[in-house]
């Protein structure tokens, strides 16, 4: 029988946790599923409240504290930064509704490729934007001298830049807006006072 191993890692903040409970159920029924194939697991599971200060003095410091850095390393996934989702939560949900985007992402190895479908490309799909199927990766050997051991990263670019001059071309302009009108940056139909708690009667 062969192995596999799983992390499972859960945000709920409460003890006990219902984010914990299905995470546990969907644990057991993957682990069932496997085991009707063949494939043993062993799983380690990570409780997020539990290292909340260990993140907090990650981010300040950039230093990972050692129970942190262990499970960082037993997880090993990639997405995009703090920085970013930061960026996109301030975004009113309906900014790039049918907007043509273009998704790239840089990262130490080939390995974190797959970044780009399996955290980015979901992120976009969420708020309607039109990502374009080709999305570009650079590792830090596609900027050295092993840069040809794939496709040079200009022929990727090039491949996905002519799918989004494609998608650009095909839609219509978008209408000038005022820069001063609030809904051109908070929203159509908020105001100011959306963003102080809410409007009195609302």
């Amino acid at each position: 029988m062969s192995e596999r191993r799983i992390a499972v890692v859960s945000a709920g903040l409460s003890n006990p946790s219902s984010t914990r409970m299905l995470a546990d159920r969907m644990l057991a029924a993957t682990a069932r599923e496997l085991s009707a194939r063949g494939i043993e697991v062993s799983a380690d599971t990570f409780e997020l409240r539990d290292y909340a200060h260990d993140l907090t003095n990650n981010l300040l410091t950039g230093f990972a504290p050692p129970a942190l850095e262990s499970a960082l390393n037993t997880v090993f996934a990639t997405s995009y930064s703090g920085l970013f989702k930061s960026f996109v939560d301030v975004l009113d949900p309906d900014a790039l509704r049918g907007t043509p985007v273009l998704l790239g992402a840089t990262a130490g190895t080939p390995r974190h490729s797959l970044a780009i479908d399996y955290a980015i490309r979901p992120l976009f799909a969420y708020l309607h934007a039109d990502a374009m199927s080709t999305g570009v990766f650079a590792a830090s050997s596609d900027w050295g001298a092993a840069a040809d051991q794939v496709a040079p990263l200009s022929e990727r670019i090039d491949k996905a830049a002519r799918e989004l001059a494609d998608a650009i071309a095909r839609r219509d302009p978008a209408a000038s807006r005022d820069p001063f009108d609030p809904a051109h940056y908070l929203g159509e139909g908020k105001s100011f006072g959306h963003l102080l708690g809410g409007l009195a009667g609302e």
